[in-house]
């Protein structure tokens, strides 16, 4: 049965597995989308990209029920064709062995094409920003600082975990016994596990990275990284790219497996969800028992999350960002990264630094940020952004320091609230056009509250 979650309007359908019958778009199959209107329980559906949600980035849109002509059909493939990257992964990895090789001098990095680019293709690129002082064996081990980050929140955005998150995500991983990690859309974390791995002061671990960048084809072999798009379980490279997939799930001699992935923040929920869950489906034809996964997200998609794996709970633990101008470590009160771990591992085993502002709450049994005072009234640590809640005896919860209870609207607000017209409209803004549930304002408001 199709699956629907509200999105301001529109509606994405999850179609069954079976499904094949889907219009590609170069991101892959496109998803099903049904446009509502005022009042109306069903509209005309549509098909558009499941990666961006900005058609300027990817335009391709079909209405669900469209006759496409041959001559668009070959149209659209030839312009699937031109998108795809210069070169397969294979001569990607064949490329990035040659390029080694090469005196340090004689190696160059084009900015402008990311690519990095051997002798005879010089000419090609003489025009165009080149790197050509630090492409060290050194720094080819850290794509991540050669490449550019893509920026576009939607579909694509890199923000890079600091080096202080992905040591803490390991090392915890390590304590709970874990030598395979699964990283969907998380490059650095991929990174950092193969230079711990060559330094050795840690146990080994096994990665494969699965995300929709190719460029990270120059650098991984097919054995370390699979091009993946996680709005639609799409693997680019078809059988060969799942036939390394599922080895890596296969937890044999008693490597245990774990998937952590890191989205981009403006993705839609319900997509990614299923894809997880697709995951969790091929984890379980080889595995006893659920697959482990960790969920790195903003807490105001907390609800979302938990709809969709209700077994899942949210960890106090902040992640930060190299590249992103606001979730960074050390920053407090209301600028405190909002980024979460979401997990269906036992919040109890999962130990978080003390010396970076966490404690353990003895009724709880899990740690939690050391502003998260424990409610009696409540009987849990209630907060989810990192400062201390208050009780509301009208409400009967915790809410935010900087709500107050309302009369008018019975329940409490931020003290500028729209007042008495929550009952019709939005409560967010205002508006009478749409409920909070769907407000386009919600989650920038979240921010400041």
């Amino acid at each position: 049965m199709d699956d629907a979650v509200d999105s301001g309007g529109i509606e994405v359908i999850i179609q069954n597995e079976e499904d094949k019958t889907a219009p590609r778009c170069p991101h892959g199959p496109a998803l099903l989308f049904e446009k509502t209107g005022n009042g109306e329980e069903k509209g005309r559906r549509f098909y558009a990209c499941s990666a961006c949600r900005d058609r300027k980035d990817c335009n391709f849109f079909q209405w669900a029920d469209e006759k496409i002509s041959e001559a668009r059909m070959l149209a659209r493939e030839e312009q699937n064709r031109s998108k795809m990257p210069l070169f397969s992964h294979q001569e990607y990895s064949s490329r990035f062995r040659e390029f080694v090789s090469l005196p340090l001098e004689q190696r160059r990095f084009c900015v402008d094409c990311q690519l990095l680019i051997l002798p005879e293709e010089r000419a090609t690129h003489a025009k165009h920003k080149a790197l050509s002082e630090d492409t060290t064996v050194q720094r080819l081990k850290r794509p991540s600082l050669l490449l550019c980050p893509l920026d576009n929140k939607k579909s694509n955005a890199q923000y890079l975990f600091a080096d202080r998150s992905c040591h803490f995500l390991l090392d915890m991983l390590l304590g709970l016994g874990f030598q395979k990690i699964l990283c969907v859309g998380t490059p650095r974390l991929h990174e950092v596990i193969k230079l711990r791995n060559m330094k050795g002061k840690s146990p080994k671990m096994k990665s494969l990275l699965l995300d929709i960048d190719y460029r990270y084809c120059q650098f991984y072999g097919q054995d370390e990284f699979c091009r993946y798009n996680m709005f639609n379980h799409h693997f680019f490279d078809d059988e060969e790219a799942v036939t390394f997939f599922q080895g890596f799930l296969r937890e044999e001699e008693g490597a245990k497996v774990v998937m952590i992935t890191d989205p981009p923040f403006g993705g839609l929920v319900k997509p990614l969800a299923n894809s997880f869950s697709q995951m969790a489906i091929t984890w379980k034809n080889q595995n006893k028992g659920q697959m482990p996964m960790i969920w790195i997200f903003p807490y105001f998609f907390e609800s979302r999350i938990l709809e969709c794996f209700p077994s899942f709970s949210m960890l106090d633990y902040q992640v930060d960002y190299d590249n992103h101008p606001l979730y960074k470590h050390g920053k407090t009160g209301r600028k405190q990264s909002p980024v979460r771990l979401f997990t269906n591992l036992s919040p109890k085993d999962i130990i978080l630094p003390e010396d970076e502002g966490y404690r353990f709450c003895s009724v709880c049994e899990r740690y939690v940020s050391a502003g998260n005072k424990h409610c009696p009234k409540c009987d849990t640590c209630p907060s989810k952004d990192g400062r201390e809640w208050r009780h509301c005896d009208e409400c009967g919860r915790c809410v935010k320091p900087s709500w107050r209870h309302c009369s008018s609207c019975g329940h409490c607000a931020l003290p500028d609230h729209p007042c008495g017209q929550s009952q019709t409209g939005c409560f967010n803004c205002g508006s009478q056009k749409h409920k909070l549930r769907t407000c386009p304002k919600k989650h920038n408001k979240r921010f400041s509250e």
